[in-house]
């Protein structure tokens, strides 16, 4: 599974009252791909972003994962069936809605996994579509996801990892592509 941790980009998800993100769960080998960011204390994270006025969530997920990470070699292997939503903790509540403005009360996700299709040389988090969100990427196991995830996203992310297990290979290791982590 491909994930990251995200750099501090405010704009990126401003949406009234609670913020609609689509995400796209990478896999290649049975692994999922993670991604670090250049901030301290970022955690890691899966690739996300904004669903635009009038666009699809799948589309959504597409665009961001090539804007992300540079890959367009990715199909669709399933999707969470409903969506997922989960109320932001005070603290995270108080510093969103400082940074973005507004009132801000959580998020709503919709999930899909996707099966990387190409060589490891396609992935470029600093593709230049977008200003780069990622400085490091992954591949980890299921099991990794969820441990590295923030506390008050875990629920949320064991569903999705229950959801998508039959795909999944847990007992495989994570090959790391950095010498940071």
């Amino acid at each position: 599974v491909f994930v990251a941790s995200r750099l501090n980009v405010p704009g990126a998800w401003q949406m009234p009252q609670v913020i609609r993100i689509a995400f796209a769960i990478i896999m290649s080998s049975d692994n999922i791909s993670e991604c670090h960011g250049q901030e301290k204390r970022v955690h890691n994270q899966l690739v996300q972003g904004g669903i635009e006025d009038g666009e699809e969530p799948i589309s959504a997920a597409i665009r961001e994962l090539r804007e992300e990470t540079g890959i367009a070699s990715a199909e669709i292997i399933s999707e969470v069936p409903k969506w997922l939503t989960y109320d932001f903790p005070p603290t995270v509540k108080a510093k969103v809605n400082r940074l973005w403005g507004g009132e801000w009360h959580g998020q709503a996700q919709k999930w899909f996994l996707m099966r990387f299709t190409k060589e490891e040389s396609e992935i470029n988090i600093a593709s230049g579509e977008a200003k780069p969100e990622f400085s490091e990427w992954k591949w980890v196991n299921p099991e990794e996801v969820i441990e590295q995830a923030v506390d008050y996203k875990r629920p949320t992310y064991e569903e999705v990892m229950r959801t998508f297990s039959p795909y999944l290979n847990e007992s495989k290791a994570a090959k790391c592509r950095s010498t940071k982590w």
